[in-house]
C-alpha cells in the first residue's frame, strides 16, 4: 500500500505540473473536472436522464448508488454485430464531468465502431474507492436499467491514467480480451502481465507519456511487443503486423490530459480493436 501511494504521489506531481502548462482546452477540462469532483453518491449521482439524441447517436445517463453511468449508442448501431466498450476516466474528474468536458460521445462516434459505449463512475482522487469492482455487476446494471439486450460482439475496456485501479479487478473476466491503457500503466503491472499472457487472444494497446518509469519495463518483458514513436493520425498508417501485435506500445506526442481532451487518440485506438465498423448507409 505504501509503495502504491508513492507511485500515485509521483505521477500526481507529474500530472499536476502538466496541468499547469496545458492551458486552453485541456487545462479547462482538468480544472472543470476537479471542480466537479464532489459527492458522487448524492442525489445528483442518482438522477436518471432518458435517451437523448447526441451527435447522431443516442445518449442516456443512469443514476445509481455507485454513481452515474453514461451510455452511448452511435448512429446505425446494430446489436446483432455490436460489441461493448467500457471507458474508465482518471483522476480530477467524475463521470459526469468526464463525459461533458472530454466530449466522449463525439469521440466514440468518431471511432465509427459499432458498440454499446459505457462510462461508469470511477475515483477522482487517491482517497476515493473504486465504484465498480465487479465488471459483470456493472454490465448487468446497465442492461437491466436500460432494457437493452446484450450485444454479442467483443468486450473492450479502455482506461486513462488512474483508471488502472478500477480495471485491475476486472481482469478475471473471461470474455475480456482487449485492453487499451492510455498512460495508465503505473500500478498492478503483475496483474496486467498475467492477463496478457493468459490467453493468445488477449491484446493490449499501451499508450505512454508520463508513465514510462513503469510502462517501459513492462514492455521490455515482452520480446514480441511492437513499439512506435508516436500515435498514428489514422489506423491505416499501421502495418498488418503492428495492428495484430499482442502488445502495441505507443509513445505519445500528446500530453497526459491532451490524450483525452484533444479528441485525437481514442477514435484511432478503438479502430485497432476487433470491434466491427459502423455500416455506412446504403446509397440511393
Amino acid at each position: 500500500m505504501r509503495r502504491l501511494a508513492c507511485r500515485v504521489a509521483l505521477l500526481t506531481t507529474t500530472i499536476a505540473a502538466a496541468a499547469t502548462n496545458v492551458g486552453g482546452q485541456g487545462g479547462t477540462a482538468a480544472a472543470a473536472g476537479l471542480a466537479t469532483a464532489t459527492n458522487r453518491t448524492g442525489s445528483a449521482a442518482q438522477r436518471r436522464v432518458g435517451p437523448q439524441k447526441l451527435g447522431g447517436g443516442i445518449h442516456q445517463r443512469l443514476g445509481t448508488r455507485s454513481g452515474p453511468i453514461h451510455i452511448f449508442r452511435p448512429a446505425r448501431y446494430d446489436r446483432r454485430t455490436a460489441g461493448i466498450v467500457i471507458y474508465v476516466h482518471g483522476y480530477y474528474a467524475h463521470a459526469d464531468a468526464a463525459w461533458r468536458e472530454h466530449r466522449l460521445g463525439e469521440q466514440f462516434a468518431g471511432s465509427r465502431r459499432n458498440a454499446l459505449f459505457i462510462v461508469p463512475e470511477a475515483p477522482a482522487s487517491g482517497e476515493e474507492a473504486s465504484s465498480w469492482t465487479n465488471l459483470r455487476r456493472l454490465l448487468t446494471t446497465v442492461l437491466r436499467r436500460t432494457g437493452l439486450p446484450r450485444p454479442g460482439g467483443p468486450l473492450v475496456v479502455v482506461g486513462h491514467s488512474a483508471a488502472y485501479r478500477t480495471i485491475a479487478p476486472w481482469l478475471v473476466e473471461p470474455s475480456l480480451h482487449s485492453l487499451i491503457l492510455v498512460d495508465a500503466m503505473y500500478g498492478n503491472e503483475g496483474d496486467f502481465r498475467a492477463w496478457l499472457e493468459r490467453e493468445p487472444s488477449n491484446q493490449m494497446t499501451l499508450v505512454v507519456k508520463g508513465t514510462a518509469k513503469w510502462a517501459d519495463p513492462f514492455v521490455r518483458a515482452f520480446p514480441d511487443a511492437v513499439s512506435l514513436p508516436r500515435i498514428p493520425d489514422n489506423i491505416d498508417e499501421l502495418t498488418d503486423e503492428q495492428r495484430a501485435a499482442k502488445l502495441l506500445h505507443l509513445a505519445s506526442q500528446y500530453g497526459h490530459f491532451e490524450l483525452i481532451t484533444e479528441g485525437k487518440t481514442l477514435p484511432v485506438l478503438l479502430r485497432r480493436t476487433p470491434l466491427p465498423a459502423i455500416r455506412r448507409p446504403a446509397r440511393r
